[in-house]
């Protein structure tokens, strides 16, 4: 109620075993954000070794993260292109037309 947009928060963020830490889960919790991120296995080993210490499992959705090869093969196409896999842009605005002008080859190759 006031000038600019309303803040928003996302319903789940959807990351790889590497961001599977007991730091970035809190985080997420604590601004009410689920965490779909599979555990590594040395992980769930450690937290099975500890028996009833360890806690229980955290949640994972797997048919939501199911979804985010979507955006990893999207990625990939966009990195194809040389100029923006290496960054050799100096001015931001540069780069994000490059991005830009890379989405228009793709969705006219379709």
């Amino acid at each position: 109620l006031g000038p600019g947009r309303p803040r928003t928060r996302p319903v789940a963020v959807l990351g790889d075993k590497a961001y599977s830490s007991r730091a970035i889960r809190t985080e997420l919790r604590s601004r009410r954000v689920r965490a779909v991120i599979p555990q590594p296995s040395d992980q769930i080993a450690h937290r099975k070794r500890r028996g009833s210490a360890g806690g229980r499992p955290p949640a994972f959705d797997a048919a939501t993260y199911k979804g985010r090869n979507v955006i990893e093969r999207s990625f990939n196409d966009h990195k194809q292109w040389r100029g923006l896999a290496t960054r050799y842009d100096k001015l931001a605005v540069v780069y994000r037309g490059g991005v830009v002008l890379r989405a228009i080859t793709i969705w006219l190759r379709e």
